[in-house]
């Protein structure tokens, strides 16, 4: 099938339909399985209230707990999370010169967050706004397609675009729209390829750059 066009949601906010490979998306699956065993496994966050994210999450380069970065997973095992890739900074690279059609040189993610998502798992609305950098957020999906809810800066209700990301979709927000409130309300199961080597569910990689040292 040929890909729809690329589009800006927002200013800052753009969705680039199939812009990963069968390939490059193999690839990722295979790397997230790798580092969904370790040195700090996948697991579902527990946040500060007690509740318990329906999402499992892993981490590279910087570990992200509610609602920071630490070098140590002290809420898991007390290890250092996998090291960031350099392959997968040059790919948030062409993301962003994608998406933005400029050069990216200057784009240095440092920490990855990869989410996997079951039939059920659901993302409320938040803000990524636990980084001291205000460089853009690339996001990655693989597997089943899901529900994207993109919104404003000053809200998690309205107004907000719902966008449906399917495997090998790219969505990069910055600029005006680095702060927009977004989320997950619904995956839809058994709409992903197997080819990609994700029999079921969705895995969404995003990059960010924390500022940090």
């Amino acid at each position: 099938m040929i890909p729809l066009p690329m589009r800006e949601i927002a200013p800052g906010a753009v969705h680039v339909p199939g812009w990963l490979t069968l390939d490059e998306q193999r690839h990722l699956v295979q790397a997230c399985r790798s580092w969904a065993t370790g040195p700090v496994p996948i697991r579902h966050t527990v946040l500060p209230g007690g509740g318990v994210m329906s999402v499992q999450t892993v981490c590279v380069g910087w570990h992200w707990q509610p609602y920071k970065y630490t070098r140590l997973a002290h809420d898991v095992n007390g290890r250092k999370v996998a090291d960031f890739p350099d392959w997968l900074g040059d790919l948030g690279r062409r993301a962003v010169a994608e998406a933005y059609d400029r050069p990216s040189d200057d784009y240095e993610p440092d920490t990855a967050l990869i989410n996997f998502y079951d039939g059920q798992a659901k993302m409320g609305m938040h803000q990524d706004k636990d980084e001291r950098s205000d460089a853009p957020v690339v996001s990655l999906s693989i597997g089943d397609t899901c529900v994207f809810r993109f919104g404003n800066t000053a809200t998690r209700g309205k107004p907000y675009t719902d966008v449906e990301l399917a495997s090998g979709d790219l969505f990069v927000f910055g600029g005006p729209s680095r702060y927009a409130y977004h989320g997950v309300p619904k995956v839809y199961p058994g709409t992903g390829d197997p080819a990609t080597g994700l029999a079921s569910g969705r895995l969404n990689i995003t990059m960010r750059v924390t500022g940090l040292r």
